[in-house]
Formats: C-alpha cells, structure tokens, sequence
C-alpha cells in the first residue's frame, strides 16, 4: 500500500451519462481522516496528429458547448466498449477528417484530468494519408482546417487553439521539424 493511497470507503453513481459517470466515493485519508472525492469515469479517448504530404497539419474546428465558443483541435475523438486504441485512432481520423492513413504509430498516453477524472487519451501519428470524405456522427459538426505548422502555432497564441492534446500535438510536430535541422 502506497504511503499516500486514499481508502475507499463507499461510492455512489450520481451520473449515469452517454460518455461518462459522475462517482461520488467517501474516503479515508492516509492520515486517518475522511474525505469526499467526485470522479469522472471517461471510457478513454484517442487523439491523431496528422500532416498532409506538404506539411500541413490537420485540424477540426468545431464548437465546444463547456467553453460556449469555437476551438481548433486535432482529430480526436472516446474508445468504443471494446475498441482497441489504434482502431479507434483510424475510425476517428477517417470518420472526422476524411482521411485513411497507410499507418498509425503510437507516441504517448496521458491522463487528461487525473485530479477528478480517470480518462486516459493515446496519442497516435497518422502518415502516408489519402484524402477521402468525413462521416460524422449525426451530433456532430466539424470543418477540417489544414494549416501550416507556423499558423498552428500562432493559433496557440492567439486561443484559437487551446486544449493541452493539440497544443501537445502541435509543439511534438515543432520538435521533430527543429531536430531534422
């Protein structure tokens, strides 16, 4: 038992959602006392970084109701039950964007919150694409921006791109564009 472990001592769903849960636990700290804790039990999510043959990189734009305003991000989207992480990186890519890729690498996964949630996000890079045509979900509405990687990174200056998967995203494809100099 990890010196810091919190014991739990009973949990409750409040929130039995689409995409997630809302679990309220009460638990016991290492120190004896007792806490609450809220959690978000997210079935984990894929995310695509993506560059056409010239170096474009690929991103939607859509609205994102918690923020109430428009942002850029790369293709991304949660794990279907059972779904394997690289399928799901495929699908989303194909189904948001259009295109298929020759092939997807793994790069990284990440918790997204783990303060209050125990969603877990793998990060893929897509190559050898072929452009084709998006099948959205019938919730969904989504235009692909292709940019170049100094207007991505302009974009982060200017919140336009601003969720931590596609600042990540952008500033890993700055990396290897910097070390290939």
């Amino acid at each position: 038992m990890s010196q810091f472990e919190e014991k739990t001592v009973s949990s409750k769903t409040i929130f039995n959602g689409r995409i997630v849960q809302l679990v309220v636990e009460d638990v016991e700290l290492p120190n004896g006392s007792k806490s609450k804790r809220e959690i978000v039990k997210h079935p984990g999510a894929v995310a695509v970084i993506a560059q056409t043959d010239d170096q474009k990189v690929i991103l939607v734009r859509q609205y994102r109701k918690p923020l109430e305003k428009e942002i850029y991000e790369i293709p991304a989207g949660k794990l279907e039950p059972g779904e394997e992480p690289e399928s799901s990186a495929i699908r989303e890519m194909e189904e948001e964007t259009g295109y298929t890729c020759g092939s997807v690498q793994h790069l990284v996964s990440f918790y997204t919150s783990p303060g209050f949630s125990d969603e877990l996000l793998h990060v893929y890079v897509a190559t050898d694409l072929v452009k084709g045509q998006p099948h959205l979900d019938e919730d969904e509405f989504l235009e692909i921006e292709e940019v170049e990687l100094n207007e991505a990174l302009q974009m982060i200056q200017d919140h336009r791109i601003y969720d931590a998967k596609t600042v990540y995203a952008i500033q890993y494809l700055q990396l290897i564009q910097l070390t290939q100099k």
